[in-house]
């Protein structure tokens, strides 16, 4: 199997992971607060361990002492462009926001909770593409970082799966259509890889590379502190989602420790 061909894969079962989340909205029988405080938490400490311990370090070896600003710009510039995905998207849209109690569902019509699935499934896409493109490259340089940061991508994405389809079917009292919406979502991961790869090849190099490294670091630092953790400390106690983090991080070092 070439590379190519094994970083597409690994990217697109990243990106598809949203599908889980809809299978597991589908047969829960009410939303599962702790475990949705633990899970993203434990998502969170995954994504914080590989940034700093992994990529970061990866991103330093690939410039050979050379041109070391490049690190806090790309990382900057990542936390910047996500950033800017989530401004511009309305906060009742973003794909981390929850239904706090079923009763919110009863509260809406229909067609709202249609239109919420639905442009929650867009959103999810947004921010999968650069996703994508960074995970692509991470898996094309080094496929230890890349499945590392794949992995991550992948616990993150659930969630945002859960978000898309349970507006969706409570709307439609389709679980097909619910989660076909969910899984495409995440098809925005693959496509964003490929078109990302396609528009850098002529300029790639070992800064190229390091720049993209930083910025996938800050891009997963900032979902982790702006998005994951809150949420987390939100559905359940805060002592759960620290616990979930810590876990989440012990996990990545062992995982780390097994494939070097």
């Amino acid at each position: 199997m070439s590379q190519f061909v094994f970083a597409f894969l690994i990217t697109l079962v990243a990106g598809l992971a949203t599908g889980i989340g809809a299978i597991l909205a589908f047969f829960a029988k009410k939303e599962n607060a702790l475990f949705l405080s633990f899970s993203m938490g434990f998502s969170a400490g995954v994504m914080i361990y590989v940034s700093f311990m992994e990529i970061l370090p990866s991103a330093a070896d690939l410039l050979q002492s050379r041109h070391h600003i490049l690190l806090p710009i790309g990382f900057f510039v990542g936390i910047f462009l996500i950033g800017v995905i989530d401004f511009v998207i309305p906060k009742n849209e973003n794909p981390h926001e929850f239904f706090h109690d079923e009763r919110d569902f009863k509260k809406k019509r229909y067609a709202k909770l249609l239109r919420s699935g639905v442009l929650t499934a867009f959103v999810v896409a947004i921010h999968n593409f650069p996703e994508g493109f960074a995970t692509f490259m991470s898996l094309m340089q080094d496929k230890t970082i890349g499945v590392s940061i794949a992995l991550a991508i992948a616990l993150h994405n659930i969630p945002e799966g859960i978000a898309v389809s349970v507006p969706i079917y409570y709307a439609t009292s389709s679980r097909m259509k619910a989660f076909l919406y969910s899984f495409a979502s995440g098809f925005a991961e693959p496509i964003g890889a490929v078109i990302g790869y396609l528009l850098i090849l002529p300029f790639l190099s070992n800064c190229v590379l390091s720049f993209v490294f930083s910025m996938t670091a800050g891009i997963m630092v900032y979902i982790s502190l702006d998005e994951l953790l809150p949420t987390a400390r939100e559905y359940g106690k805060s002592r759960l989602a620290i616990c979930g983090t810590v876990i989440g991080m012990i996990f990545m070092a062992m995982t780390l420790v097994m494939v070097h």
